[in-house]
């Protein structure tokens, strides 16, 4: 069995298993294979020591040449039916639009049979993973929730497409995993739930029967508390929006949780990943402490060339004066519901809202009840509604 010795100087790729080899340096390595870790999760990153039993179908990652290409259209040629897409962003902040449009362009007859991972699925005929959805080329989905997507729950509940329904902070770990070449871990979220018992229905026929159900987890217990086994999932591409990045892939992502939140996890549990950028920078234009995605995580880059989109846009007058309020009996409702909820809250909590009813929650405190409010998304110190020219997507 060959192997080699190099003095002690390496650069890591990814955290534990999962590197790029640049100089191994003090370390004695076998020339022959040898399967560290199995694992059945959907792909497996790059330069990843954890052996998967499914062949990639990621494009060749070219080394040494230029990573910027003109379009987004020359990014997504080689893409293959039956990948496995990581698509970035929360709602539609930080979803790679440009090149989901470019994706959508290659035409069903040429890219179909997609799995497609994200927080979410965008919104019909808007934005994000629901125009692949609309245009027939994703066969399953792994999200966190559906949202108010009807033209999808509508494909899912016709059998035309599998969704796999994980809870949000499991999905960004599992990705985070897949990234750093950890095959599983153990969590409590889900445990004692259809999740645990693999009770939640993946695909079903025209009909409504079930046809495949979810995985039934593996559990463990820790300290008198019972934990569920998640595996790591990869991809074959990952695709994500950054607001500025350099000709040698380092991203700016702002001042913006949302997109930080998804990206950087998406760009690590690829094998290959393509950003789209709104502004492509020369090399050493931008400050090292500002970077919040390392080149060596990039392979292609693109110039954004999609509008971004807002979800739900709600707006105060420039006068300070926000919509009159509805006497709509489902607002009223809302209401006495984010009231209640509000009783909940003591004086000094830290409050995680979610989207939707919970964000009304706070209007409706005690008076002299001081709480901190985090969002769903990672938003700290929110206020009133934007004015029209504050409004930023």
């Amino acid at each position: 069995m060959a192997t080699f010795r190099a003095p002690t100087l390496f650069l890591l790729r990814k955290t534990a298993t999962n590197w790029r080899l640049r100089v191994y340096l003090g370390l004695r390595c076998a020339t022959r294979g040898r399967h560290l870790l199995q694992h059945s999760s959907l792909g497996r990153a790059k330069y990843s020591s954890v052996a998967s039993d499914y062949p990639s179908l990621a494009p060749k990652v070219e080394r040494g040449g230029s990573k910027v290409f003109k379009n987004a259209d020359l990014a997504v040629a080689d893409l293959k039916s039956g990948s496995t897409i990581l698509s970035s962003g929360f709602g539609l902040c930080g979803v790679a639009e440009t090149l989901i449009l470019a994706i959508r362009r290659r035409g069903s007859d040429n890219l179909h049979s997609l799995t497609a991972v994200s927080n979410n699925a965008g919104i019909p005929g808007k934005g994000g993973l629901a125009l692949l959805a609309e245009a027939g080329q994703i066969n399953r989905l792994i999200l966190s929730y559906l949202g108010n997507n009807k033209d999808l729950e509508k494909k899912y509940l016709n059998g035309d497409i599998a969704v796999e329904l994980c809870p949000q902070g499991t999905i960004a770990e599992r990705l985070r995993a897949g990234g750093a070449g950890i095959p599983a871990f153990f969590t409590p979220t889900g445990a004692h739930t259809f999740i645990q018992e693999g009770k939640i229905p993946v695909r079903l026929d025209p009909s409504g029967k079930v046809l495949e159900y979810g995985r039934r987890r593996e559990t463990r217990e820790f300290n008198g508390k019972n934990y569920l086994m998640e595996t790591a999932l990869n991809g074959d591409v990952g695709i994500l929006r950054a607001w500025k990045a350099d000709e040698a892939g380092n991203c700016v992502f702002r001042q913006v949780y949302t997109t930080k939140s998804f990206a950087p996890v998406v760009a690590k549990a690829a094998t290959l990943t393509i950003v789209e950028a709104e502004n492509i920078v020369p090399i050493g234009s931008l400050d090292p402490n500002d970077i919040d995605l390392p080149g060596i995580f990039v392979d292609r880059i693109v110039p954004a060339t999609e509008e971004k989109h807002i979800e739900i846009k709600k707006l105060r007058s420039a006068n300070g004066e926000t919509p009159a309020k509805s006497n709509d009996a489902a607002v009223v409702q809302r209401n006495r519901i984010a009231r209640r909820a509000a009783k909940e809250f003591k004086q000094g909590y830290y409050v995680n809202l979610g989207v939707g009813i919970p964000t009304l929650a706070p209007s409706f405190l005690p008076e002299g009840v001081k709480v901190w409010i985090q969002s769903e998304n990672g938003i700290l110190g929110m206020g009133p509604y934007p004015t029209e020219e504050e409004l930023d997507p």
